[in-house]
């Protein structure tokens, strides 16, 4: 068998559970990064025979794909933001619209030695982004998962990235200063429970439930304390950048403008979606 006939053999049994281009898509990924390859190296290897090794693995990898486990936690590493990045169990995979958020904070704030704290971190990916693409910024991420900051501390230490990372609770007052802050993020938990039943097996089943749920009946859990001990620890003209629930854009909006911030907006993600929330403290 040759990598053209492996590839084509492994996508076909995820066609159950994935579309055939998304099935192809994933085989590339899986056999390249096997091999430690690009995209040029696999096509010009695709007569070379497969080894017996790289043959099991492959099927092993795709007995886990078709167990709904996500790709990137089998690799242990994503695409991320022009980043590769480590990712576990212990942290969400960075989604796409997330990436959104940070070129909008990168578009809006061209000062230079902005001070950046980024809550709910998880595997550091807003946090080491915006440390890439602003201008000699001082960031700061926070979790309250050990397990998500050793995760986070890797991928700073791996892309050379100058951030720290601190053990908080974003439910409780934040150990930072009044008006320490020019940017506060966040892309908290905001998913309700009554949602569970219209997401996919491989998130519910794989990804850490604390970093995805709230409760159905308080889905600003996380906003409300967020929105109050930033706008305290936000310098004035300092800016708040939240990734949001659409369904609950309006509720964040009125947590936003209680605490005190202005100019609040809501924007669209690419899809169309009521995704970001913006504020300024005047």
């Amino acid at each position: 068998m040759n990598y053209r006939e492996l590839l084509r053999a492994s996508s076909g049994k995820l066609s159950s559970i994935y579309d055939g281009r998304e099935a192809s898509n994933i085989m590339h990924l899986v056999i390249e990064t096997i091999k430690g390859w690009n995209s040029v190296d696999l096509l010009m290897h695709m007569d070379d025979e497969v080894s017996d090794y790289i043959s099991g693995k492959t099927e092993g990898i795709v007995s886990r794909l078709l167990a709904n486990e996500p790709v990137q936690y089998i690799l242990g590493e994503t695409y991320w933001h022009g980043m590769k990045l480590k990712v576990t169990p212990d942290v969400l995979i960075p989604r796409p619209e997330t990436s959104e958020l940070v070129d909008m904070i990168t578009d809006a704030d061209k000062g230079r030695d902005l001070k950046v704290l980024d809550l709910c971190t998880g595997s550091g990916a807003i946090a080491i982004a915006l440390s890439r693409f602003l201008d000699f910024p001082d960031i700061c991420g926070i979790d309250i998962s050990d397990a998500a900051l050793s995760v986070a501390r890797d991928n700073a230490r791996s892309l050379h990235a100058d951030v720290k990372f601190l053990k908080c609770d974003v439910l409780k007052p934040l150990p930072f200063a009044d008006g320490e802050f020019d940017i506060i993020v966040s892309n908290p938990p905001y998913i309700c429970a009554n949602e569970r039943k219209d997401m996919a097996r491989n998130v519910l089943d794989h990804e850490p439930a604390i970093a995805l749920f709230v409760p159905d009946n308080d889905p600003m859990r996380f906003y409300r304390p967020i929105a109050g001990e930033g706008f305290r620890i936000a310098r004035p003209g300092g800016k708040i950048y939240l990734e949001i629930n659409p369904l609950y854009a309006d509720d964040v909006i009125s947590v936003l403008e209680g605490a005190g911030w202005t100019d609040v907006c809501v924007m669209m993600d690419m899809e169309g979606k009521k995704r970001f929330a913006k504020g300024t403290r005047s």
